[in-house]
């Protein structure tokens, strides 16, 4: 089985390699590689920044009559992204870098200027001390007020270290911790204590505005009972007088009987309840007194007849009344029921 892909050429037995014509070339021609910017730079002509690591189709050239140490230099063509102007820039093996030719600017960096005076200083630092020897002492004598200084600012470091070490961080984390909730309850407790006074001070207030209400209901209670009488149940309205305890000695005991019956179920009509005030007594007849014979008596009967007279006239002012107290207003229902039972 043959290979897929024939690596293997075939050279005739007359093949001469002399006789093949050398191919001549520039040695300066271009070749068309894919690379990265190296550095952020911006273009001279649209002011458009080209960041590093954007990608271009270059053209790479080897710059001519220019070696260092024996490596050839290189120069890249790109163009711009945004108005197409052309690029160059070549690579400096002697930094390890590349270096802006046209076309854009290089962006700042620090880093790099800073390396380029420190060669500075010491490149003119040797040159000066190759031609004057009073220099060298100079610079030896301050190297070494620098050494000292240095060995100072570290001893001082070591013995912050020392004393930072022989501290309890633990310890003064431990403290704190118990600070802060020796705070943190005290303010719980001024919270609380806060709001207790606040709930006393509305709960003394709400029993001042409910006494307050309580009198007032009680004022306007005492007006309205006062205004009208209190009810509690129906037959309420229809007052009871005391029992009589007796009649006459012509009743006997079954009127007192039919009349205590009368007032437990209906009551009196002379007591001073609701049916009381609608009925109107009657008014007492007036007595008339019969005259008395004037005879010839001495001062102290005349005394005595002007008291009987001044007692007459109060009796007939007051209503007649029964020997048991009541009024003869009171007796009507039992006369009345008597005379029904007689007529049975």
């Amino acid at each position: 089985m043959s290979e897929r892909k024939v690596l293997n050429k075939y050279y005739p037995p007359d093949f001469d390699p002399c006789k093949i014509p050398k191919l001549k070339l520039p040695k300066d021609r271009q070749y068309v590689v894919r690379l990265m910017a190296p550095f952020n730079m911006r273009c001279k002509t649209c002011g458009e920044y080209i960041y590093k690591g954007k990608k271009f189709n270059a053209r790479k050239e080897t710059v001519m009559n220019e070696l260092y140490m024996g490596l050839p230099i290189f120069r890249f063509y790109i163009k711009c992204t945004r108005c197409l102007a052309e690029i160059t820039f070549k690579t400096d093996p002697e930094n390890t870098d590349y270096a802006m030719e046209h076309g854009a600017t290089r962006n700042f960096q620090a880093e790099k200027l800073l390396e380029e005076e420190e060669k500075r200083i010491v490149q003119d630092r040797e040159e000066e001390e190759l031609n004057n020897p009073m220099k060298v002492l100079e610079n030896r004598t301050k190297d070494s007020k620098m050494e000292m200084e240095v060995l100072e600012n570290l001893q001082e470091l070591k013995e912050l270290n020392q004393r930072q070490a022989q501290v309890d961080f633990e310890g003064m984390i431990d403290r704190y911790s118990d600070f802060e909730k020796r705070e943190k309850e005290r303010e719980k407790e001024e919270d609380e204590r806060e709001t207790k006074e606040m709930l006393d001070r509305a709960l003394v207030k709400r029993l001042r505005d409910s006494d307050s209400d309580s009198e007032k209901e009680e004022e306007d209670s005492s007006g309205s009972q006062a205004k009208k009488p209190s009810t509690d149940k129906p037959t309420d309205i229809l007052t009871t007088l005391k029992p009589t305890e007796a009649l006459g000695s012509s009743a006997g005991g079954v009127k007192k009987a039919k009349v205590e019956t009368w007032e437990r179920s209906v009551g009196t009509l002379g007591g001073k309840g609701a049916l009381g005030l609608l009925v109107v007594r009657k008014k007492p007849a007036a007595t008339f007194l019969k005259p008395r014979p004037v005879a010839a008596a001495s001062a102290p009967t005349s005394q005595t007849d002007s008291k009987a007279s001044t007692t007459d006239s109060k009796n007939a002012s007051k209503p007649v009344t029964t020997q048991n107290g009541s009024s003869s207003l009171s007796l009507l229902g039992a006369y009345s029921d008597s005379d029904s039972n007689d007529s049975e």
